[in-house]
């Protein structure tokens, strides 16, 4: 069935995924790394899958906005190249609704390592294939561009790790970053949002980052769990509370994500 959009179930949010402890004990580069959990709950980070990693997961949210129904997305994805040296590049495929499996997207992202602890990437969400998905869909392609940063103050380093506990990011885009629903729109909650996004992310406890977060519509607030299998691949598990300001949506609701991934 067609569902209102998901914006926060793009590959950002849903394949929350980390870079394998192999990746980030390199030390060719100076400054200390950012940490390997999950940074955000919907919005896009600078960092992202190289180096032949391939990865899964689904995300959901209960309920969906404006429905009393809960709604899910999965895919499947890799990256490939080498963002310290030249260019990382990720994509993904997606299926953007569970019940009916007739719509599908894709997602691409370049990204480029700067060295101490920062990052920058440009990409393209939500690229819809197949007319059976531009038929259905509800959602819509979102350009945008992001700087990540954990942060090198000496407080905030980990001994041993050599990596940072706290990170931010900082970008912006179209489409679901300015475009509100049309559920928002004849609510009076206005056409447009910021097209500005961001996130925080600080490291509670080992392997769990804390994360709050603007999307350029609405606030959330959530947490990211690592799990490492080995050195070379992960398994991350993120939930949280989005929509806590009126600015849209009809109410405070349940946003989750679980993904995985193995670099090759």
């Amino acid at each position: 069935m067609k569902r209102l959009k998901l914006k926060f179930l793009l590959l950002s949010a849903m394949l929350a995924l980390v870079a394998p402890k192999a990746v980030l004990a390199e030390t060719t580069i100076s400054g200390s790394f950012p940490n390997i959990h999950g940074k955000s709950l919907s919005t896009p980070i600078g960092w992202g899958a190289a180096y032949g990693t391939v990865f899964a997961g689904a995300g959901g949210t209960i309920p969906a906005p404006y429905s009393t129904k809960s709604d899910a997305a999965m895919g499947v994805g890799f990256g490939i190249g080498n963002p310290k040296k030249q260019v990382g590049f990720e994509a993904s495929v997606m299926s953007l609704d569970l019940s009916d499996w007739k719509r599908y997207s894709a997602n691409l992202k370049l990204h480029r390592y700067l060295g101490c602890g920062s990052s920058v990437a440009v990409g393209v969400e939500n690229i819809l294939l197949g007319s059976t998905s531009k038929n259905l869909s509800d959602s819509e392609e979102s350009y945008y561009i992001v700087y990540s940063q954990g942060v090198q103050d000496d407080s905030f380093i980990k001994d041993g790790t050599n990596t940072t506990k706290l990170h931010y990011s900082i970008g912006i885009g179209n489409g679901r970053f300015w475009d509100k629903s049309p559920y928002d729109v004849a609510h009076g909650k206005g056409k447009h949002g910021t097209a500005v996004f961001g996130n925080v992310a600080y490291e509670l406890f080992d392997a769990c980052n804390g994360i709050v977060e603007w999307n350029g519509m609405n606030l959330a607030l959530g947490a990211s769990k690592t799990f490492m299998v080995g050195k070379q691949s992960a398994v991350v598990a993120s939930a949280g509370l989005a929509d806590l300001t009126g600015y849209t949506g009809d109410g405070v609701r349940f946003i989750w994500s679980v993904g995985g991934g193995i670099m090759f």
